[in-house]
Parts: C-alpha cells; sequence; structure tokens
C-alpha cells in the first residue's frame, strides 16, 4: 500500500561499486517496515489473490525447508503483486503441541515461556529474510483470542451431534503419556521417545468427518490445480469401497445363540469360501469368551502392545487364537471357527472379518499358521475354460461338473484334455502352496452362484441376503471419524464439563473461552514431571454443570494440534473478528495458492479441507474448498558424514566441519574433520535434521552471503517440487552472479543517464539482443505465473546477462538498450532477490520503488521478430551443424547454405545426394549414399 514515507536514499555518486548484501538488506527492510509496505486490506480495487505457506512450529530456528517454502510463497506473492493483484501473504505460530512441554520438562520451565521467546526469534529471523509478509495478521495458536474460536465451533458441533466422546483403542504412548495418530508409531515404537506403543482403550473425543466422506471425495474433482499425488493419496485415505454387509449369527460353545456378527466385504463373490471369522482383540465376543478361557485373555492383553496402525498390521506376523465361539454360514448354516486375530481392528469396518484363505492372502498366511481350510472359489478365465473343457468329458458323470473338477483335479485326469486338467492342477497347486489369488473372477464351488461373475454374483447375494434379512448393500469408507483430543497440558482446552448426572455437558458459549493456565512452572520444576499440570489440579478442574447447577469437572483433555492448523488460513482473513471469520473472509477465500510439503497430504489437508466445510456450513464462509491451488515443495537435503563409535552406533559430524574433496564432476571423494584432520565416513545425502546432523543454520548462510543470494540459490537449486541438495559451492555461485549484475548496473550508472531508445534505428546486433532480452521476459513471466518453474526463469536471466555483457556497443541506442535491459533484469529478478532489486533500481535512475506501484516488465511482440533463422543441418537423420538464414529464406538458398557448411562438407565425403528435404524456419535434411 502506498505511503508518504520516503524510501531509503541510494545515491548512484555515492554508492560504493562493493556489493555488501548487509547494508543493502538492511536499508531495504527498514523502508519496507516503515511503510508497511505489505499490509493490505479489501478496499483495492485489483483483484485479490491470497498466498499462503504452512505455518510454521516454533521450534526455536528457522531451518532451511522453511527458507525455501517461505522463499516460494515470496516469489510467487511478489511476481502477482508487479502484475496487478492485491496479494495477501500472512505468517503465524502453530503454537501448541507436546515439543513445548517436552521442552518445559526438560529445561524445568513453562512451555508458554519457551514458546514465546522461540516466536520472537524465528519472527527476527524471517524478516532478515525480506519476505513480503503482512505481519499486521500474525498471531500464535496458543493465545485465547485464537482458540476461543475452536472452541466455540466445538460447542455448535457438540450440539449438532458432530462431536461425540465414546470410548476408542487408541496408540498410547507410556513415556509421553499421550495418544499417538498411526503415523506417529514407527515399528512399534513412538515417534518422539522410542517406547514401545501400548494398545489402550479410553475415552476420546471426535469429530464426525465421516459424515463428509463422500463429500471430500467428490470435492478432490474440483480441484485441478492440486497434485494428483496428494488427490490420489486421500482418496485411498477416504476409500471408499461398495460391497455388502453379512450376518453371522453366532453360537457359543454350549450351542447357545449369542450376539450375531456383522462383517462388511467387498468382495461378496468369496462368501463360499469363507473358513473362519476374524475379530479385534476388541470386540465384545472377544470380551464375552475371554471370561472362560485364561488363555484367550492373556492373549488378548498381549495385542494390547503396539500400534493400532493399518500398516504395522499387515507386516507383522499373523496370530490368533480360537475364541470356541462359532459363526454360522448365511448361505450353508456351516459352523465356522471364530479367532481372536492380531490384524484386524475394531475402528476399521466393524471389527470382524469373513476369511477367506484361498483369495486373500493375510488370511491365507493365517490359515497356514493354524492349519485351517483353504477353498478355491474364484478362477480366471483360463481355468474356466480348462473346467468347461472338462465338464464337457464328465458331464453325463457330474451334475455339477465344475465344482467337481475343481474340487478334485486329481480325480479327473482320465477325463478330458490332458491340458485341461494340468491347467486346474497349476492354478489349484498355486494357491495351496504359494499363496491366495486374489482377483476378480468367475465362481466355482459355490453352488447355485457357479459360473457367475463378480457383478452376477454381488446382484445374486444381495437380493437373496435382502430379502432373508441377513444382509444390505452398503457403501463403506475407510476414512474414521477424527479424534481430536490427547491427554497432554499445552493444547486448547476441550470445552466440555463432564457432569456426573447430565454426562457431557458443553460450556457454555458466554462462558468461552476456557483459558489454558500459563503459569505452570512450578508443575515443571521437578526434572521428568509428565503429568498435566490442568489434569494435578483440582481446583482447575472443579466447576458446576450449567444444566443442574451440581457439582461436576472441567474436560481435562486438550485438543489435538491438527485442530489449530485446520483453520488458522481463514483467521488470517478476520483479524479482530468477534466471530470466528467474519465477511472479509469471503473476499479473499479460497486461497489461490497454498504452499507446503507433500507429508502433509492427508492428515492436515484432509482436516483443512473439512473444517472448511464446517465454516461453510455454519454460515461463516461461502466456498466449497479452502485453497485453488496446493504446490508440495521437496524436501532439502544435504551431505552426511559420520564415524564409527566401538559401540556400533554413528557420531554424526555437521558437513561445516568436514574438509571435503570432491572431482571435476562435483562428486565427494574424500572427506576429513577439519579439527584433526583426520578421514570421516561419506553417508550419502539424506534429508536435513538434527539425527543426522546434517542442517545448515540460514543465519549462518545469511550473514556470510546475504539473505538475497540464499534466496536465490534456493530457487535455482532445483524445482520447488523436487528435493534441493544443499551446496554451499552453488551458494557462491550465486553471490558471484549477484555481484556481477550489481557491477554492471554501477557501471552503467557511472556513465550518466542514457538517452531514449530509437526502435526504429536499431541495428542488426541491436536488434539481435533486444530479441533476446523481450524472450528472457516472456520465458520469466510464463516461468513465474504459470509454470512456477523458479530456476528455469533464472537460468534465462543469467543467459540475457551473459548476452549483455558481450554487447559491446557505446551508441546511444547501445547505452539506451544497455539500460532497458538492466532495469529488466532488476524486475525480473526482483521477486527472488527483492533487496538488491530494491537498490539497483534506484541506482538506474528511478525515484519510485518496487512495491505494487511497479509492473512486471511488459513484452514488447514486436521486438521477438526474427531477421534471422538458425537451421539445423541433418545428414541422413544425424546433426551436423547449423546455418543461420534469413527468416524468408528461399529452399533453394537453404540448401546450398546447408551443403557449403564445412561441418556438412566434412560428412558428405565421398557420398551422392539423393534428396534435399527443407523444413522452413527448422530443418534441412540431407539424403545421401
Amino acid at each position: 500500500m502506498s505511503t508518504d514515507v520516503p524510501h531509503a536514499p541510494h545515491d548512484p555518486k555515492s554508492e560504493t561499486k562493493a556489493f555488501d548484501p548487509s547494508s543493502v538488506e538492511t536499508a531495504a527492510q527498514g523502508y519496507w517496515d516503515a511503510t508497511r509496505a505489505f499490509e493490505v486490506d479489501e478496499t483495492s480495487d485489483k483483484p485479490k489473490y491470497y498466498c499462503l505457506s504452512m505455518l510454521p512450529y516454533p521450534s526455536g530456528a528457522l531451518h532451511m525447508g522453511h527458507v525455501r517454502n517461505y522463499t516460494i510463497g515470496d516469489v510467487i506473492s511478489r511476481y502477482k503483486r508487479m502484475t496487478g493483484f492485491n496479494v495477501l501473504q500472512p505468517m503465524g505460530w502453530d503454537a501448541f503441541g507436546l515439543p513445548a512441554e517436552n521442552a518445559a520438562i526438560k529445561n524445568k520451565t513453562a512451555p508458554a515461556k519457551w514458546t514465546y521467546a522461540n516466536i520472537a526469534h524465528m519472527k527476527a529471523q524471517l524478516k532478515t529474510m525480506g519476505y513480503a509478509i503482512d505481519w499486521s495478521r500474525e498471531f500464535a495458536t496458543c493465545t485465547p483470542d485464537y482458540y476461543v474460536h475452536e472452541q466455540r465451533m466445538f460447542v455448535r458441533l457438540m450440539k449438532q451431534g458432530l462431536a461425540y466422546r465414546k470410548n476408542s483403542v487408541v496408540n498410547w504412548d507410556p513415556v509421553d503419556q499421550t495418544v499417538l495418530a498411526n503415523e506417529q508409531v514407527i515399528d512399534g515404537r513412538g515417534w518422539r521417545t522410542g517406547a514401545l506403543v501400548e494398545k489402550r482403550e479410553i475415552p476420546q473425543w471426535f469429530l464426525k468427518i465421516t459424515d463428509y466422506a463422500q463429500e471430500l471425495l467428490d470435492g478432490l474433482d474440483t480441484l485441478p490445480g492440486w497434485p494428483e499425488a496428494v488427490k490420489t493419496m486421500q482418496r485411498n485415505w477416504i476409500g471408499r469401497s461398495e460391497g455388502l454387509e453379512i450376518r453371522f449369527d453366532v453360537r457359543d460353545e454350549n450351542g447357545a445363540t449369542v450376539e450375531p456378527l456383522n462383517v462388511f466385504t467387498t468382495r461378496p463373490d468369496t462368501l463360499m469360501g469363507v473358513t473362519f471369522v476374524s475379530i479385534a482383540a476388541e470386540h465384545p465376543l472377544a470380551a464375552l469368551a475371554a471370561r472362560s478361557d485364561a488363555d484367550l485373555a492373556e492373549f488378548i492383553a498381549e495385542l494390547r502392545q503396539g500400534g493400532v496402525s493399518e500398516a504395522e498390521l499387515e507386516t507383522q506376523e499373523k496370530r490368533g487364537r480360537d475364541t470356541g465361539l462359532r459363526a454360522l454360514h448365511p448361505i450353508t448354516g456351516e459352523a465356522l471357527p471364530v479367532f481372536v486375530a492380531n490384524f484386524v481392528l475394531m475402528n476399521y469396518g466393524t471389527g470382524a472379518v469373513m476369511a477367506v484363505p484361498g483369495h486373500d492372502q493375510r488370511d491365507w498366511e493365517f490359515a497356514k499358521r493354524y492349519q485351517l481350510p483353504i477353498k478355491t472359489v474364484i478362477v480366471p478365465d483360463a481355468v474356466r475354460d480348462a473346467l468347461a473343457e472338462i465338464g464337457e468329458d464328465v458331464a453325463t458323470q457330474h451334475k455339477d461338473p465344475m465344482r467337481s473338477a475343481l474340487g478334485g483335479a486329481a480325480s479327473v485326469d482320465v477325463y478330458g484334455t490332458t491340458a485341461a486338467v494340468q491347467v486346474v492342477e497349476e492354478f489349484q497347486s498355486g494357491i495351496d502352496e504359494q499363496g491366495a489369488w486374489t482377483e476378480r473372477g468367475w465362481l466355482v464351488n459355490s453352488g447355485d452362484l457357479d459360473g457367475l461373475d463378480f457383478q452376477q454374483a454381488l446382484d445374486a447375494l444381495a437380493s437373496k441376503l435382502e430379502a432373508e434379512g441377513r444382509g444390505a448393500r452398503r457403501v463403506n469408507y475407510r476414512l474414521r471419524d477424527w479424534g481430536v483430543s490427547r491427554q497432554r497440558y499445552w493444547g486448547c482446552p476441550i470445552p466440555v464439563i463432564l457432569c456426573p448426572s447430565c454426562g457431557d455437558v458443553p460450556v457454555p458459549e458466554n462462558q468461552l473461552p476456557v483459558v489454558l493456565p500459563e503459569d505452570v512452572a512450578d508443575a515443571y520444576a521437578k526434572a521428568g514431571a509428565i503429568t498435566s499440570p490442568i489434569k494435578a489440579d483440582p481446583e482447575w478442574r472443579k466447576t458446576t454443570c450449567p444444566q443442574c447447577g451440581g457439582a461436576a469437572e472441567r474436560e481435562t483433555d486438550t485438543f489435538d494440534t491438527f485442530m489449530e492448523s485446520s483453520w488458522y488460513y481463514a483467521r488470517y482473513t478476520s483479524p479482530g473478528a468477534s466471530e470466528q471469520v467474519d465477511g472479509r473472509a469471503n473476499y479473499w477465500l479460497p486461497v489461490d495458492q497454498y504452499i507446503g510439503g507433500i507429508e502433509h497430504a492427508i492428515l492436515h489437508l484432509m482436516y483443512f479441507r473439512f473444517y472448511h466445510k464446517l465454516l461453510r456450513d455454519q454460515g461463516l464462509v461461502d466456498s466449497d474448498e479452502p485453497a485453488t491451488n496446493l504446490l508440495t515443495q521437496g524436501m532439502v537435503i544435504a551431505d552426511t558424514f559420520y564415524r564409527d563409535n566401538g559401540d556400533g552406533s554413528k557420531d554424526w559430524i555437521n558437513p561445516a566441519d568436514v574438509e571435503i574433496v570432491r572431482d571435476e564432476r562435483g562428486r565427494i571423494t574424500g572427506a576429513a574433520l577439519k579439527a584433526d584432520g583426520q578421514p570421516v565416513q561419506i553417508g550419502g545425502t539424506e534429508k536435513m535434521s538434527k539425527s543426522k546432523n546434517n542442517g545448515v543454520d540460514p543465519q549462518l548462510m545469511v550473514g556470510k552471503f546475504g539473505a538475497d543470494t540464499v534466496r536465490l540459490f534456493s530457487m535455482f537449486a532445483a524445482p520447488p517440487d523436487q528435493s534441493l541438495e544443499w551446496n554451499e559451492a552453488g551458494v557462491e555461485g550465486m553471490a558471484r552472479f549477484l555481484r556481477r549484475l550489481w557491477t554492471m548496473v554501477h557501471r552503467h550508472a557511472a556513465d550518466g543517464a542514457a538517452p531514449a531508445l530509437d526502435i526504429a534505428s536499431l541495428d542488426a546486433a541491436q536488434k539481435t539482443l533486444r530479441r533476446q532480452l523481450h524472450e528472457c521476459i516472456q520465458k520469466v513471466g510464463d516461468d513465474y505465473g504459470r509454470r512456477h518453474s523458479f530456476n528455469t526463469a533464472i537460468a534465462a536471466v543469467m543467459e540475457l546477462l551473459n548476452h549483455l555483457g558481450k554487447f559491446d556497443d557505446a551508441s546511444g541506442n547501445g547505452r539506451a538498450l544497455r539500460q532497458e535491459a538492466l532495469a529488466a533484469i532488476v524486475l525480473l529478478l526482483n521477486p527472488i532477490t527483492p533487496h538488491a532489486s530494491h537498490a539497483l533500481w534506484q541506482v538506474l535512475g528511478h525515484d519510485e520503488t518496487l512495491l505494487e506501484d511497479l509492473p512486471f516488465p511488459a513484452v514488447d511482440t514486436s521486438a521477438l521478430a526474427r531477421d534471422v533463422v538458425t537451421l539445423a543441418v541433418q545428414v541422413n537423420g544425424k546433426l551436423r551443424g547449423t546455418i543461420d538464414v534469413p527468416v524468408n529464406v528461399a529452399k533453394e538458398d537453404a540448401e546450398r547454405l546447408a551443403l557449403a557448411e564445412p561441418n556438412v562438407v566434412k560428412f558428405m565425403e565421398g557420398l551422392t545426394v539423393r534428396k534435399v528435404i527443407v523444413v522452413p524456419g527448422k530443418i534441412v535434411n540431407i539424403v545421401a549414399s
């Protein structure tokens, strides 16, 4: 926004030609702060553009991942400002979370104090990078004026039945004393503590995201600006499937009827292949059976160790115990054993699975271990055809040749052709000895269903079971309701009162916020303390029920921090609003460009989309999706080095402490510790992390090279969606490029003001440079705006600077053209190197500053016209040279020049021209023999 505050002066006569990043960046940032340059509102007549990078967790210091993420957003934001948009780029802090609490335990302090100190430090770091952020909208999610709104939303959702509490089996970290998401359990251990995770059944609060499953799935088709990889992951996570829910009656060991089992299956065509039923350890029938079976009770208790993620359960050894219960097959009435199995989750489906070992690999492995029957009921085309051939020979002897043939293939080798029998036997042998056949096919050994395909079998079974009250068609989703409660302190209090008479009662809205006490240093004074201060404080818990007025207690669980990060984007649009958002939200939303790592593809981005729909359904926003476009940036990776310790562990060494030897191709061939000169092991390139000690401190790089250089390298080293390999030699290369540009601009300015450019009188060399200039402008604009290919944009500017460096023309038009080119380069680089551009623009004689008042360079299409074109010359399809010819060169002249090209002449020795093909403006192909 424009102000009357003057910009910091840059008098070219007093400027030293040496590029001093520190003074240049200080001056530019001082101007931006003084003019509040990046604050925006909704009154602009320009089209809006909301560019948002995922907000950081205030861990203490920026890392290179932050730098890359926020530089991408800043490049897009600044480019959009220059192309006429009213651009919002805000920043805040995802400030709740377990790391702050663990740091408080370690440092014997309060999480709030640690968090606010980190925010102050990281904000100062961000400002040194020169990001065009509207800091007037900054917030930390741990403050009551932020989280009061999500408490209010939760209270309303409770009243609507969209928020509820129930007992749930969870991953429990016994060290951190809290629930872990499935993704936070690695090899059965907590991701932070390394402790063996337990399964526990505890009360948990949930949001009914499942009510939005189909809308979340359908909405993906309305997001062409999202990466397909992200949409595919979300589709798989939602996991829509169609099938049948089938009821199995159940009897106990005495033959008495107990509660029936309902199972959902997407493969009802395999129903006749069921040989046992598996249930989760937490299933009510498991508890029933365990009352009289001590071994089963012990097994169930054992299964409470370890995580509850599907990935873990799929890879672990299949184990189970027979409950003694028997499920009655809904078609045949056969009594099937019911097993408690360690691969069945209570929270997925109905907690029970009909086991078809012939056609499910997990069931096959279980059946093999416990010597359970394996039936083949589905076959591929080849086996069906072989059975049909066998069946023709035995039709008079078998009422159902398909079933009898497959049921005893070895006994039918006297019939039909040997080849057909071999096909059947090999298929059956494969299932018996190698594993389940899991594809769809044709039904066999299935009574009246024999010969049907998948859809025919589904329709037939649905009709039969629905008529008998034993089943029904169902659409099922893999998605489960969002568990939002955590058992630790540093989070938003869940606004619920637990009343012994009234049950779970939402806190009245006029009593919100329920404030989390921050002055809890005493609770963390003892090292190793892990009890939540609000759980330990009876005074904080004590309250009265708003319904009956009786004594009650507050809920001491706090929200999962995904709750705060699911709606923060909307709060930026409405700073100071009394509600969660106000009318300003519909001006800015949806976000036009969202930027963050693909590691957030499922959890955060799913909740992000879900919460937006909650805001919509509360009448707070008009749109259906929170972000139109999504860019998932790649990781920042770096070399790793280590020495082996005597106990088999590794001592990881920071690359800054290592002297590296590289070959002519830049590959590391040797490394030694600077401190002692002794060799270290080369561990390869990996994601920057504390565990591998290969992180690079952005502040050290800024101090050494300047923020613009770090920004330039982070955009040049790789496309934004690919991994960036940190290479300090590459950073030095970017520094040299900026110094070269700085020097060229100052030398040009030292010669005085350039005259106006007379386009009509340009000579050939001047036309060529001007064409190269406007080709560069065209490419860079497309790279910034459409392709987000910042590395190729930088490469194009570098190439243009090289052309300009070779342009030795001191004439009036030459100097005017150099002025146009340098001014364009400064503008083209402004989104990436805004500090240097801010200074150089004024060195070039301009009074205005590089803010929204200055447009991105426009392409002069007339300059793109070529008088000369370069044609490739091929001899028998192989490139042998190039020729420069007039654009409208005659075919005969192109042939003559091509045949006269020296390298072509060399390759034509001893050959006779048979044919010459000229493709105007592209190629001359000589066919010779």
